[in-house]
Parts: structure tokens; C-alpha cells; sequence
């Protein structure tokens, strides 16, 4: 069976809910991770008021006993503590319909237009309030426990800023390790490896909170322990990267993913792009680089993957930009909502998230079992398979 989610929850709606179905039995779920990962996606310096009424935590409503899995799908609620403020404007009952917290005028850059337009909503709240980032809690929790799964079997991941507007991290001290970079972005405001440019990057935010603009940025994502083989190039749909790069694209916001190289690979020759096949220390058939950033072909090929993710600037903006009025067809500002004024530290989090739910997915394609018994003598019996095709044995 393969492993699928569905989330459901508005923005300021009493909960978001989400139901994981195609989990193998037997793999033991740390709420205290879960709960770490939905405190990271809300830190991180320029983010707005809603952080500060929201402490999201996991409730697990299903699908586990006694701190494993048992198979069944994973139902999974994260409450929604502004709900009490917002009763009666997200009501579900027709009798407590009302004009309070209407937004009538698009904002430049949100779905509010296009989703007006596809769903014939006036009041774009119908839109914004499914459209808004608020989602990606669930989608963080869900990415969470596909992490659980990745760790047991040693694949670990990271996320961390390199860019906030035209603030960049040196390439030098971009690519370190997993460890590396957790323990770096654990001690930092915006989730960035390199405390010096995060200077400038905090100093950038503050003078775009002044005068009340936004900004964006870039992330990586680095994946340790990636077995050779997850993904296909027999279809395109099956292909890995392409699965990883519309992952993270469907992260509100993001406007770009690279692999490797990714964009810079298209400016330079070949010879200076593609990973010699050489023989390493030990005598295996192994890379001299990693540009192609873990993946040939739509498939792993071993080396640890490298992702890029580029994050638009929030729509929101207090000094709104021109729109139109719906309601009355004039002329005027944009609506402006609670919001953020950087949101690439959460981005990164969010991103880690995706990456990992896409990653285990393909785990479970290759290594398929209902249980994390199966699951385990699959995998390493198809490891030692690599490590003799890898010794040319």
C-alpha cells in the first residue's frame, strides 16, 4: 500500500486534522519530536502575532497504542488556540452569517484573487483561511513522523537559510553536515549556519518591518544516509526529484527548487558539472563530487541529497499595495491581515518536512511491508546487494 495524508483546517477554524494511512505496524512515535519540529516552524526571527497566541502541539486521536504504530491509518489534530476569537466569523451555522472580518479587496500576490474567481467566493476569507501557511502545521507534524521512520533506519535531514533577500551565506559554509547544521541553526534567530551574515539578515527584516514591506529568501535542505535506489526512471511520474521538487514547490510561497548544482549547472561545461565515477579508499565505485546533489535519473544514487528552495516575499504587506474592492468595484488598498514579515526560517522547517514525507514514501515503495520487521530485513538485505555491486563483486 502506499503511504498517503490528508489535511483539513482553516486558519482560524477550531483545528487542523490530518490522517496518515499506509504506516508499517511497529514504528515508535516520539511526541516530544513531533511537538519539537511545530515549535521550530513557529520560531524564527519576523514572524508576526500569531505566534504568540499559538503553542501547537500534537494530539494523536488514532492509529497508535502503547507508543507504536499498529497499522491502522494515523488520525492527528493540532488545535487552533485563536478558534475562541473567531467563533462566531467561522461559524458553521448559517443563522451566525456576518459581514465581521470580510475581505473583499485581493492582495497582490495571495490566492485570494484566483481563488475568488475559481470558487465564485466574494468574501475571500472563504479562500485565504485554507490558503494561508497555517496549513503547514499539520503538514510539518505528518513530515515528522515520516522522519521518525527515516531515523530508525538512519536517514537523517536538515534545513537552514542561506539567503534572506539579497543577504547571502558564503557557499563555504553552506554544505557541512547534518549535525553540523543543527547544531549551528539551534543557536540562531533565523535558522542560518553563518552568524555573521545572519547580522545582516536580522538588520534587513527590521528595516522591512519599518517600513512595512516583506521580505524572502532561500533554503537548503541536506539529506544524510539516502540509499542508492529510491525513485525510478522508468516513468515520469515515478521519478524522484521531480516528486522532491513539487513537494517543496507546494509550499506556500515558494517560487524555485534546485538540486546540486541546480541553475548555476546550466552556466558551466560538462566536464566541470557531472560526478566522476572513481574508485574510493575502500576499493568501491564512488563520486569525486556530489553537483548533481544526490540524485541522477530520478533516483538516489547514494550520495547525500542537496535542495534549494527560493521563498517569495509575504503577500501580506502593511503598506498594502493597489487592489481592487470586490464589493464595490472601486479603486483601493489591499486587505491586510495578521502576518509575517520573513518567514524563511519557518519555510526551512516546513521544507524539511515535505522533503522527509517524500523521501519515506519512496522508502516505503522500494522496501514495502506492513511491518517495521519486514520493512528492516528488506532493507538490509538490500544493502548488502549494493555494497557488492559497489565492490564490482
Amino acid at each position: 500500500m502506499q503511504m498517503r495524508y490528508l489535511s483539513a483546517g482553516e486558519s482560524h477554524g477550531p483545528a487542523l486534522v490530518g490522517i496518515i494511512e499506509g504506516l508499517p505496524a511497529g514504528l515508535k512515535i516520539e511526541e516530544d519530536y513531533i511537538n519539537r519540529q511545530l515549535s521550530r516552524r513557529q520560531g524564527g526571527y519576523g514572524r508576526g502575532g500569531r505566534m504568540s497566541i499559538e503553542k501547537d502541539s500534537i494530539i494523536i486521536l488514532s492509529g497508535v497504542r502503547f507508543g507504536k504504530t499498529t497499522g491502522a491509518p494515523l488520525a492527528l489534530e493540532i488545535e487552533n488556540r485563536d478558534w475562541v476569537n473567531w467563533q462566531k466569523v467561522m461559524s458553521k451555522n448559517a443563522q451566525d452569517e456576518t459581514s465581521e472580518k470580510r475581505i473583499t479587496s485581493p492582495r497582490p500576490g495571495h490566492a485570494d484573487l484566483a481563488g475568488g474567481i475559481k470558487y465564485f467566493q466574494r468574501d475571500l476569507r472563504n479562500v485565504l483561511e485554507r490558503a494561508s501557511a497555517r496549513e503547514t502545521a499539520m503538514r510539518v507534524a505528518v513530515g515528522s513522523i515520516a522522519s521518525l521512520l527515516l531515523k530508525y533506519f538512519h536517514i537523517e535531514s536538515a534545513g537552514y537559510v542561506v539567503a534572506v533577500g539579497d543577504i547571502k551565506v558564503s557557499p563555504k559554509s553552506r554544505q557541512s553536515s547534518v549535525n553540523e547544521i543543527k547544531e549551528k541553526t539551534a543557536a540562531s534567530l533565523l535558522y542560518c549556519t553563518d552568524a555573521e551574515t545572519e547580522k545582516l539578515m536580522l538588520e534587513k527584516i527590521d528595516r522591512a518591518r519599518e517600513s512595512g514591506d516583506t521580505l524572502g529568501g532561500v533554503f537548503e535542505i541536506l539529506v544524510e544516509g539516502v540509499p542508492p535506489g529510491l525513485g525510478s526512471h522508468v516513468h515520469w511520474d515515478r521519478r524522484l526529484d521531480g516528486r522532491l521538487a513539487g513537494a517543496l514547490m507546494s509550499i506556500p510561497g515558494i517560487k524555485g527548487v534546485e538540486i546540486g548544482l541546480g541553475f548555476s549547472a546550466a552556466e558551466n561545461f560538462g566536464s566541470l558539472v557531472h560526478d566522476a565515477i572513481v574508485f574510493n579508499e575502500n576499493k568501491e565505485i564512488a563520486r569525486s563530487a556530489n553537483h548533481a546533489g544526490g540524485l541522477e535519473g530520478g533516483i538516489t544514487n547514494g550520495e547525500p541529497l542537496l535542495l534549494r528552495a527560493a521563498m517569495k516575499p509575504i503577500p501580506t504587506l502593511m503598506k498594502a499595495l493597489p487592489s481592487i474592492d470586490l464589493a464595490t468595484g472601486e479603486q483601493r488598498n489591499a486587505a491586510i491581515e495578521r502576518s509575517d514579515i520573513c518567514a524563511v526560517a519557518a519555510a526551512s522547517v516546513v521544507g524539511e518536512a515535505v522533503v522527509a514525507w517524500e523521501i519515506a514514501r519512496a522508502f516505503l515503495e522500494k522496501f514495502s511491508g506492513d511491518t517495521m520487521i519486514e520493512l528492516e530485513q528488506a532493507y538490509h538485505y538490500y544493502m548488502e546487494l549494493v555494497q557488492r555491486y559497489l565492490k564490482n563483486k
